[in-house]
């Protein structure tokens, strides 16, 4: 059972990288705009019932936002990018890397509160000045941030494959010597499989739990700090107008649904990269996947800074 499941993530996966390549992402893309266009009119509703004092007036704009967040969400963006990017390249638990996700949409949230409360009151901004910052020098500095990542995963694979490419120089030196200098039978020289804990001996390479996981509180503060630094244009317009509004409190209530809402979306790409990368690796066994890894991760990052780079160019 658990191989079908993987398998079907990688299908499922291979399918969503076609769509890409057939410019379906275009179509989300602006259908994901059109939506939240859409929004904007129940958006400033919910607003306003709120500010008259109306019954759950409260619970419709969290509802509002919360599916706006979503919608923005759903389409091409830096989170679900970086979060699924890494998840391919690392071979890291599920559960640490929605915790990411979640952690990262909700500091994004929090950016926005920052940035406007900040520019409000300490320097008199206005909301095309705040905009301007949020999709001018903040994004710069996010697909900044994604790039460093992407070659820092590069790095790492690198690392990674050129130590278990000097792992098995050691081996076959190994077995040479058994064969030469020791005499032994060729049953004894070939009884075991040769893997990072097959006991004979040999730097194979890392175990897998050596390579599962998050690699540490720099990672997750890079993942993190990559997402949330831009904050979403939708949750500054939120919390600019209900400031004005002076109902600031439902302002800063609505940008952290919007962040949940995000968040969905953000751990639902986390679940898929896992799976698909889990259904890439099924079937390899032990041996054959702490080789492959490396491999895995160097080209996951390469792609990774890529495309950042590139998203880089266009906005400075």
């Amino acid at each position: 059972m658990r191989r079908e499941l993987t398998l079907a993530g990688l299908a499922l996966a291979l399918g969503l990288g076609l769509v890409w390549a057939l410019g379906g992402m275009d179509l989300l893309a602006r259908w994901a705009a059109e939506t939240q266009r859409a929004l904007q009119a129940p958006l400033a509703g919910a607003v306003r019932a709120v500010q008259a004092g109306e019954p759950a007036a409260w619970g419709g704009l969290l509802a509002v936002c919360f599916g706006y967040g979503v919608v923005h969400a759903a389409g091409p963006g830096h989170g679900k990018f970086l979060i699924g990017g890494y998840g391919v390249a690392r071979r890291v638990r599920l559960m640490p890397l929605a915790g990411v996700a979640l952690a990262a949409s909700l500091a994004q949230a929090a950016v926005a509160v920052g940035l406007v409360y900040a520019g409000v009151l300490a320097l008199g901004w206005t909301r095309e000045r705040m905009v301007g910052l949020a999709e001018g020098a903040l994004a710069a500095a996010s697909w900044a941030a994604i790039a460093g990542i992407g070659l820092w995963l590069m790095w790492r694979g690198g690392r990674g494959l050129g130590r278990a490419l000097r792992s098995d120089q050691a081996r076959s030196q190994g077995e040479v010597g058994h064969d030469h200098g020791h005499h032994h039978t060729q049953d004894h020289a070939h009884a075991h499989t040769h893997g990072p804990d097959c006991g004979c001996g040999h730097a194979h390479g890392p175990t897998l739990a050596q390579v599962a996981g998050l690699a540490g509180w720099r990672d997750t503060a890079a993942l993190i700090f990559g997402v949330a630094v831009r904050p979403c244009s939708g949750a500054l317009f939120l919390l600019i107008l209900t400031f004005q509004m002076g109902i600031g409190a439902a302002g800063v209530a609505g940008a952290f649904a919007m962040g949940l809402g995000v968040a969905v979306v953000t751990i639902g790409v986390a679940v898929l990269a896992v799976w698909s990368r889990e259904g890439a690796l099924e079937g390899l066994g032990e041996a054959r996947v702490w080789r492959v890894l490396p491999v895995l991760e160097l080209l996951a990052g390469l792609v990774v800074a890529t495309l950042a780079l590139g998203m880089l160019a266009t906005v400075i």
